[in-house]
């Protein structure tokens, strides 16, 4: 299948004010994109383009004082199957993990894991190590948040999501992510694109997504536990220890974003070999 995907944010900015962003896809999936997400501007200024210590794609630029619209759209081919699930994969001993996994067992801003190594072992220390520990704290962050975008806090670290019991997916993700460190499994945040691709209506409004990725089996392996059921058309932007590493944009200045959208659609072939949705 293909999918659309895109976005558009509008600032309003008091006077010239330095962003960096992380909007771009991903650079594994590269070779899956038939139409180039090209990020534009209105009005138009000068971007550039690096990547961070985790390999994503970032933008810089200076937003003028006033109005400024970022926008992009992209057509990315997907294999249209869920999330792998295995079963079998299996939870490495630290000494035979990979030193880049290393970084990954490690707390981080939002990833308070010092706070969390006596709930960690009380709640999964009798649980199969490997794949269905992972699946196992999945399943108790999915029970024990309540989703709700009014919950939204970006300053909430996954120790507050634990006992406010409140938040988005990012809480999700990070409280996840904390407690698989706590178990000695390395554990990475994940931002992307997720539609309603395969689901049943109704659907809820449309955002970027958060989820995590888990070492095991020799392997980095998706797990969602906001979501906890693997999903169609996940398309990932970029990843890193938490929410820090990949916001959609840091600004150096007062600012207001006026304006929010996402967009991931399937999409299927016009009449004049354009695209439709």
């Amino acid at each position: 299948m293909e999918i659309k995907v895109g976005y558009e944010l509008i600032y309003n900015c008091p006077r010239p004010t330095p962003m960096m962003l992380q909007l771009n896809i991903h650079y594994s999936r590269a070779p899956d994109i038939v139409i180039a997400d090209q990020m534009t501007t209105d009005p138009a200024i000068p971007l550039s383009a690096y990547r961070d210590r985790f390999d994503n794609w970032c933008t810089r630029l200076v937003a003028p004082a006033g109005q400024l619209r970022i926008a992009s759209t992209a057509v990315v081919r997907d294999p249209g199957q869920p999330d792998l699930v295995a079963p079998t994969a299996r939870q490495h001993s630290i000494q035979e993990l990979p030193e880049e996994a290393l970084l990954f067992l490690l707390g981080s801003r939002y990833c308070d894991t010092e706070k969390f190594s006596e709930v960690a072992w009380n709640l999964f220390g009798q649980t199969p190590p490997g794949w269905e520990r992972v699946q196992s704290i999945c399943d108790f962050v999915h029970n024990h948040i309540t989703f709700g975008y009014e919950y939204a806090r970006n300053t909430r670290t996954a120790w507050e999501a634990y006992n406010e019991r409140i938040g988005v997916c990012r809480d999700y993700a990070h409280l996840a992510i904390s407690l698989c460190r706590c178990m000695n499994i390395p554990a990475r945040y994940c931002t992307g694109y997720l539609g309603d691709i395969g689901m049943l209506p109704p659907f809820g409004p449309m955002d970027f997504a958060a989820w995590f990725e888990a070492y095991l089996g020799g392997r980095w392996y998706t797990f969602d536990a906001r979501n906890n059921m693997p999903r169609i058309g996940r398309i990932l932007m970029a990843r890193g220890r938490d929410a820090i590493d990949v916001a959609i944009a840091t600004t150096f200045g007062p600012n207001t974003l006026v304006s929010f959208k996402v967009w991931t659609d399937e999409v299927v072939a016009g009449l004049a070999g354009g695209y439709s949705q």
